[in-house]
């Protein structure tokens, strides 16, 4: 007689829970569930995992456990019977959540298990959740990803990524056969329109960008800034100065910086292209770090309210907003991020400097790879000119610039 309830399966404390018929739910210690079948062959006691909880439920556990009793009346011990012995091939959602167990560790942004875990629940656990995963094809996968291809593109382009991801790990848990019915290539490109396309025709046939001033007007509005002197005013001067991204530049921790050789060794796992990036530091963004306060228990270079926290992510778009930037402001819709626009265009149009050294100063990848097989050094030299050069187009006086107007430029998210 069953003695076990879903609800009393699930808040089992560590111990051995009785179902009735040989079958147990064995709690660890640390919170692990796993079924186990007593049961007898010639006279001698034998124990038989049949599974994890979350891979067997509590109905299949007993299903499960029925067919090795008749094997065992018939003789046959059950764990000699394959269709026994195998492992229990695991759902999507399951497999997906033991993916992201398996990554958590390797993804250096704390929100990025969150953000797989809400999409998938989002998208693909209706459609596919409780299917197991070997079952999947590509009509499950359109079915996902059709609703939102074209009314959200870059949603459903992380969707379909995550998904394959997960089938692929299936895959090499030998839970499935290893074709993907959600890759991109060779696959779905010919089946759904190309991401890019969809996107440039929801904005016009362009590409949405990041707007960024005219590097004409960013002495005036650095002079402007110069005024101000709130940690989040330095922040975005420096990040001006050192033309890095913002998250790189908030991140920024002590250790990481030498101040004796004025360089700054921002580590792989912070950068985009996931490679140590070094930066030089001009005389101008050294006194910014000199002006900074050290707050005893907080190792980053611009702290925030928070113990032991950066300023928060919202911080130099709130001093531009602040200062009438912003969308809908005033005086332009610039952000922090379009300073980096602003500096690869003034290389471009008044530095003397080649493209590849403007390149390297953005820590961008560089596409060709023939070309980057033979470039193995960072150009620092060169990248150390380059940046006392930009230090001093920002230094400039307002007699020698325009005025700053909603003029912008522009710079691809991807930068």
């Amino acid at each position: 007689m069953a003695n076990l309830t879903a609800r009393g399966v699930a808040a089992a404390k560590p111990g051995k829970h009785s179902d009735g018929g040989g079958l147990i739910l064995a709690v660890s210690p640390t919170g692990v569930k796993k079924w186990v079948l007593r049961y007898q062959l010639a006279g001698r006691r034998r124990d038989m995992v049949l599974g994890r909880l979350e891979d067997l439920p509590l109905t299949q556990a007993r299903e499960r456990a029925a067919e090795a009793r008749a094997l065992a009346r018939q003789g046959t011990d059950p764990m000699d019977a394959r269709h026994i012995e195998r492992e229990v091939i695991p759902t999507f959602t399951q497999a997906a959540a033991r993916f992201i167990r398996s990554k958590r560790h390797e993804w250096s942004n704390p929100k990025h298990a969150r953000q797989w875990v809400a999409t998938l629940k989002t998208y693909a656990r209706p459609v596919v959740g409780s299917k197991p995963v070997d079952q999947i094809g590509t009509n499950d996968v359109l079915g996902i990803l059709q609703p939102i291809w074209t009314a959200k593109p870059e949603t459903a382009k992380r969707v379909q990524g995550r998904i394959e991801n997960v089938l692929d790990y299936a895959s090499a848990m030998k839970w499935r056969d290893a074709s993907n019915p959600a890759r991109w290539r060779g696959h779905l490109n010919k089946l759904l329109a190309a991401p890019v396309k969809v996107k440039r025709q929801q904005n016009g046939g362009t590409t949405r960008h990041h707007p960024a001033m005219d590097y004409r007007e960013v002495p005036a509005f650095m002079a402007e800034l110069r005024e101000r002197h709130s940690v989040s005013a330095l922040a975005l001067r420096f990040t001006i100065l050192t033309a890095c991204r913002t998250s790189e530049v908030l991140q920024a921790q002590w250790r990481e910086i030498d101040l004796e050789v004025a360089t700054w060794t921002v580590p792989p796992e912070r950068m985009k292209a996931r490679r140590e990036h070094r930066v030089p530091l001009t005389a101008a963004a050294l006194a910014i770090l000199e002006a900074l306060p050290r707050i005893e228990g907080n190792s980053y270079v611009f702290p925030g309210a928070r113990a032991g926290r950066p300023l928060s992510n919202m911080a130099l778009l709130q001093i531009m907003r602040g200062m009438g930037y912003g969308v809908g402001g005033d005086r332009g819709d610039f952000v922090p991020h379009g300073f980096r626009s602003s500096f690869r265009d003034w290389g471009g149009e008044v530095s003397s400097f080649p493209n590849h050294v403007c390149e390297m100063a953005l820590a961008h990848v560089i596409g060709d790879k023939a070309e980057a097989a033979y470039r193995r050094g960072d150009l620092f030299a060169k990248r150390r000119a380059m940046m006392q050069e930009w230090s001093d187009w920002c230094a400039r006086t307002s007699a020698t610039v325009t005025a700053i107007s909603t003029r912008d430029t522009r710079v691809s998210e991807t930068a």
